[in-house]
């Protein structure tokens, strides 16, 4: 279930930095931001690589760091 609090939005992946962080490019804004993956994500192991589409969920207080909620397909 979404969170009510959180923004969505759809980006894809520029870049894997170390730690789990990945730098997105926001499509409406190209907003540059950095996220990681959400717990559901991690525990069923979920692979993010460069260039795939993915959802993101920011926070409405700081807009530069978000949550990777759902994984799309490449391109």
């Amino acid at each position: 279930m979404p969170r009510e609090d959180h923004i969505e939005f759809e980006g894809t992946v520029e870049e894997a930095c170390g730690g789990g962080q990945y730098r997105i490019t926001l499509d409406k804004t190209g907003q540059k931001v950095l996220a990681q993956l959400n717990g559901r994500m991690k525990r069923h192991h979920i692979r993010v690589i460069p260039g795939d589409r993915v959802k993101v969920a920011l926070s409405p207080y700081d807009t530069s760091h978000g949550l990777i909620v759902f994984r799309g397909k490449m391109g």
